[in-house]
């Protein structure tokens, strides 16, 4: 397993990290006990860095995730969580300094630790940037000074988002930040990103490699934001990987994981078998030729995307 700096934290993290979304049932049913097989078998192929937050299940993928780390040396993985979304479904939003601070104890109590590395204001496109900047960044800076968390950081959908918050921060504010669905195969305008981040010392924590499913044989879920036009053209770049015979998300993880300014891709499982599955991929040498064919496939939609939450916060769209 290759392992990158996160920003100026000191912490060096796996390149393949562990999205424990996959542990409160966000894409399937799942067994208490499995969710410890795959937590294990994670940690075991030397991923080093675990991602959770209350609303992935309404708090029960802290809670089996918690069960998993159980015994565990606490010096064998990083683990991150997150304040401020509680619930997409029933708009369960707070940001609030009091809100936040009783949801980090919240949090570690469920997972079994007396401090996270990370604690990140989660979904920050449904949130007042005021509020954020003034209320909720400076909680969680305290909750650092109690020793609770060692960093902080911010994630969203929307790549604007990012900005609008290190341009009024002071440097150091915030550690790292979380995006997703916006450096994968057909979408990787994050990449536009990377050298302002950079420069402020942010450390890039990406997500979601397959787009939460558009590049996999089985497609994306029911609720999927993506326009007919995205799921249409990653339907393509799948059909021409099986026709090849190849694995369309081996490839997918391959190529999120390729970019050395990326410190760590998050993929989410509740599979043992699946995990050992994406530990290996990321280890085996990428199929440039199958790579180039597949762009290529992608062309027509290529960084096409979706947005969401308040509207000033929303990316512009391009493509539908």
């Amino acid at each position: 397993m290759e392992y990158r700096k996160l920003g100026n934290t000191g912490m060096e993290v796996s390149v393949l990290s562990f999205g424990a979304s996959s542990l409160g049932g966000v894409f399937e049913q799942v067994n208490p006990e499995q969710c410890i097989e795959t937590v294990r078998a994670a940690l075991d192929g030397g991923i080093n860095f675990i991602d959770v937050a209350p609303a992935y299940g309404e708090t029960l993928a802290e809670i089996n995730l918690g069960r998993a780390l159980r015994g565990l040396r606490r010096d064998r993985y990083y683990l991150a969580t997150k304040v401020g979304a509680y619930s997409e479904a029933k708009g369960d939003y707070d940001y609030s300094a009091g809100r936040s601070e009783r949801s980090l104890h919240e949090s570690l109590k469920r997972l079994g630790v007396d401090y996270v590395d990370l604690i990140q204001c989660h979904d920050i496109e449904f949130a007042d940037h005021d509020q954020i900047v003034n209320e909720t960044l400076p909680a969680l800076h305290r909750l650092k000074s109690q020793g609770l968390t060692r960093f902080v950081g911010i994630t969203g959908l929307p790549l604007k988002v990012f900005p609008s918050i290190l341009e009024r921060v002071k440097c150091g504010t915030v550690d790292t930040i979380l995006s997703f669905c916006h450096y994968e195969l057909n979408d990787d305008s994050l990449a536009d990103l990377i050298p302002y981040l950079k420069e402020k010392g942010v450390g890039i924590i990406n997500a979601s490699p397959t787009g939460m499913g558009l590049l996999t044989p089985q497609g994306p879920p029911a609720w999927h934001p993506a326009g007919k036009a995205i799921i249409d053209g990653c339907r393509k770049a799948v059909e021409h990987c099986k026709a090849k015979g190849a694995n369309v998300v081996k490839l997918a993880l391959q190529y999120s994981c390729s970019h050395p300014d990326i410190a760590t891709t998050l993929v989410g499982t509740a599979r043992p078998d699946a995990v050992c599955d994406n530990i290996d991929f990321v280890q085996e040498p990428m199929d440039e030729r199958l790579m180039a064919e597949v762009l290529e496939v992608l062309k027509p939609i290529h960084r096409f995307n979706f947005t969401r939450g308040r509207p000033e916060h929303r990316d512009p769209l391009l493509g539908s």
